[in-house]
């Protein structure tokens, strides 16, 4: 089962994390969450985090993951946000059950194909050699070599743990996920639907939804409503928190 931190009482509130990416950096915001009334549960997917490793990796699989752990808790009529790669887990999730979800909330993400861009980042995550026992500011500049945006480096490096006594490495599996990047980009399969309510948000800055989109996101999301997180980035919910948060609890509310 997937591994999750829980804290609150409450409806319960499930958050998926994106590419990368871990329950960990929805920590404060989840916090925020339980102190308003919800039971929050922050999610590691499959080759993130704590979460077990494997070679398979597809959203369908993530899906089913995310399936078993709402069966396993008893977990129904659940609110479901997810960021980047994880909210395209949250659209099918969703769509595939909507039974279990009674409020969907996307963060910086469409349902549309994406093409690979992460190609940078995965070629310096794969050239730190931890056999010889970087330290976690040699990794940094191994990495600042690929990546030269400080912020995208410092998210990467939340990852990092001690594996054993002197010997850092990454929570996530760069080898599964690199093996699988592909999957990361692919579209909402075209006959996908979910009728009910859903909240977009999206970046002032961010790329990742754009006007021309909205369209095709109708298709698959009827009853969309989509707000623009000011001053903010692809990582909205880091950047601009308290405008993020105000949109999410008018939505729920």
């Amino acid at each position: 089962m997937l591994y999750s931190k829980v804290e609150g009482i409450g409806r319960p509130f499930v958050i998926l994390h994106g590419f990368l990416g871990m329950s960990d950096n929805w920590k404060t915001l989840g916090s925020h969450f339980a102190s308003l009334g919800f039971q929050v549960h922050l999610l590691d997917l499959r080759n993130h985090g704590r979460s077990f490793q494997s070679p398979d990796f597809s959203y369908d699989l993530m899906v089913a993951d995310v399936l078993e752990y709402c069966q396993l808790n008893n977990l129904e009529s659940i609110i479901l946000l997810g960021h980047s790669m994880g909210g395209k887990v949250a659209m099918q999730f969703a769509c595939d059950n909507p039974e279990l979800v009674n409020k969907l909330i996307i963060a910086d993400i469409g349902p549309k194909y994406y093409a690979q861009h992460h190609q940078s980042i995965i070629e310096g995550l794969k050239a730190i050699d931890f056999t010889v026992k970087p330290s976690r500011s040699d990794v940094d500049e191994i990495l600042a070599k690929y990546v030269s945006d400080f912020g995208t480096r410092q998210f990467l490096l939340k990852n990092l743990y001690w594996k054993e006594q002197g010997l850092l490495d990454f929570r996530f599996s760069i080898e599964y996920l690199s093996t699988n990047i592909n999957e990361i980009g692919k579209a909402l399969p075209h006959a996908m639907q979910y009728l009910d309510q859903t909240l977009f948000l999206r970046g002032e800055k961010s790329n990742y939804i754009l006007d021309k989109d909205v369209q095709d996101m109708q298709k698959h999301f009827p009853n969309l409503i989509l707000k623009t997180v000011s001053k903010s980035g692809h990582w909205l919910h880091a950047e601009n928190p308290k405008e993020f948060t105000n949109y999410v609890m008018e939505f729920l509310e």
